[in-house]
């Protein structure tokens, strides 16, 4: 079969990729080996921010421009994103004051035309963002995003697919070669299929993909990994915590599922993209540095989830792997039929890289690259206020529950109204399969967002992995094997 572009890699950069090209109206085929956001995408720190730390690398423009989508983010995704504040200690701060005071300064003036907050010192009557603290006598607050990264990843699927893009999971690309004017690429599945160009969206795979396909290159991708701990939670409140370590890098707590705070991240250089798994030496890490500064103390025996994923950053000789840019680079090669390759990238920015990505590719494709995803919601986005949309959600349907309510309309926001469609009572959303889940989700989770294990569900899509116990999983894979 014929596309315009064959995407391979099924992270945010390749889904945002997707979603651009089939909303400019190009036919589109995305393959991902695994699940979407199995790696890489459902392995951050969660959050939609500007990255106040790449400030002390010079690196102004990424951090402008991912302050410009964060805004952009917020207001097409409410339901998966939303603002959040973060307090920056000062005690066992390596940065002296006036360097940290410049730095949130410089941060307020690149977010110049956004509507978060600016940042502030820390006040006396700051009893909520103190309290957890063992000193803060000085800091400061100012105003990030949290995100939901795989369901994000997700949705950036789901609009390409109503644009009509393919969208094929557990299908693997195994070798692609030019011919004439496309490429012929044979899949996992049997399928040989032909595209005009090929986008190298692999993620932490995106070396190894030239081997499939028959290219070399002088670019170089260097891995490193990063993790995060959860342990039962040091503070009460819905704020975060930006921790100065005293080798210089900075670590997140972040609220994490009511009950836990979860702590990252690491950056660790790695050889290969499995080695995405936390080791002792990480953990002792951010345990060590959690205890720096909170009155609550914690050990790794007390660590309950970790996750770890592999940054594909772009090699710019940097020694340092902390030190190492996030900017993404977009490599073409257009001796023939094109192969677009990308390195690096952060979640904020991903809809940003895919405008790039399609306006590198608008002369080989023949296409006007048009900015259509700029104003555009994702799926669901169009809640208005998010808490008056939960009200409603609570209101038509009080069965769910608080808790349960609170976390699928988070997870479809509007798009909860077509789910729930003709229920009227707790019986209608079928069977249940334990940690408020029930039938009704699990279709929709198969049907329109391409869930097939339970992994998929408890660990990418719902969130979970926590409370699920292992009946729940059985119940859940036993679904899928009669199901599909």
């Amino acid at each position: 079969m014929a596309h315009d572009l064959l995407i391979v890699g099924g992270g945010i950069n390749g889904c945002a990729i997707a979603r651009e090209a089939a909303l400019l109206g190009l036919s589109v085929l995305l393959v991902e080996r695994d699940d979407l956001a199995q790696h890489t995408s459902s392995a951050s720190s969660k959050l939609i921010h500007g990255g106040l730390r790449y400030l002390e690398y010079r690196e102004f423009g990424l951090v402008r421009e991912a302050l410009q989508e964060r805004e952009r983010l917020i207001r097409a995704a409410p339901h998966l994103i939303h603002p959040m504040a973060f307090v920056l200690p000062h005690e066992h701060a390596v940065r002296p004051w006036w360097l940290v005071r410049a730095g949130l300064y410089l941060y307020d003036a690149l977010a110049l035309g956004t509507t978060l907050p600016r940042s502030r010192r820390l006040r006396a009557r700051d009893d909520a963002y103190r309290a957890p603290l063992t000193g803060a006598a000085k800091g400061f607050v100012y105003y990030d995003a949290f995100v939901d990264d795989a369901r994000l990843t997700l949705a950036n699927a789901i609009d390409a697919a109503d644009a009509g893009a393919q969208i094929a999971t557990r299908t693997a690309l195994l070798a692609a070669r030019r011919k004439d004017d496309h490429w012929r690429a044979t899949l996992s599945d049997g399928r040989i299929v032909t595209a005009r160009a090929i986008v190298n969206a692999a993620g932490p795979w995106v070396g190894d993909l030239f081997a499939k396909v028959g290219v070399t290159t002088a670019a170089h991708v260097r891995l490193v990994k990063g993790s995060h701990i959860v342990v039962p939670k040091l503070y009460d409140g819905d704020h975060a915590y930006i921790l100065q370590q005293a080798d210089g890098r900075i670590v997140f707590a972040i609220p994490w599922l009511r009950d836990f705070t979860a702590i990252g991240t690491t950056d660790i250089p790695v050889n290969r993209p499995e080695d995405a798994r936390i080791d002792a030496k990480e953990i002792r890490y951010l345990c060590d540095a959690a205890n720096h500064y909170f009155e609550r103390q914690i050990a790794p025996a007390d660590v309950v989830d970790s996750w770890s994923g592999v940054r594909p950053l772009f090699d710019d000789g940097a020694s340092d792997a902390k030190a190492v840019t996030r900017d993404y680079v977009l490599e073409l090669d257009d001796s023939g039929p094109a192969l677009l390759s990308v390195f690096g990238g952060k979640i904020t920015t991903a809809r940003h890289l895919a405008e790039d990505a399609l306006a590198k590719l608008a002369s080989v494709l023949g296409i006007d690259a048009r900015h259509v995803t700029r104003d555009r919601p994702f799926p669901g986005g169009d809640t208005g206020d998010f808490d008056a949309f939960l009200a409603s959600v609570r209101a038509r349907f009080p069965f769910l529950g608080d808790q349960r309510s609170a976390r699928m309309a988070h997870a479809y926001g509007t798009r909860l109204w077509e789910m729930l469609d003709g229920v009227r009572a707790i019986a209608d959303l079928g069977p249940e399969f334990g940690a408020g889940l029930t039938a009704v989700e699990l279709g929709w989770m198969r049907t329109r967002e391409w869930a097939r294990t339970a992994a998929d569900v408890l660990e990418r899509r719902s969130k979970l992995r926590l409370t699920a116990d292992a009946q729940t999983r059985d119940a859940v894979e036993a679904y899928f094997r009669e199901t599909l």
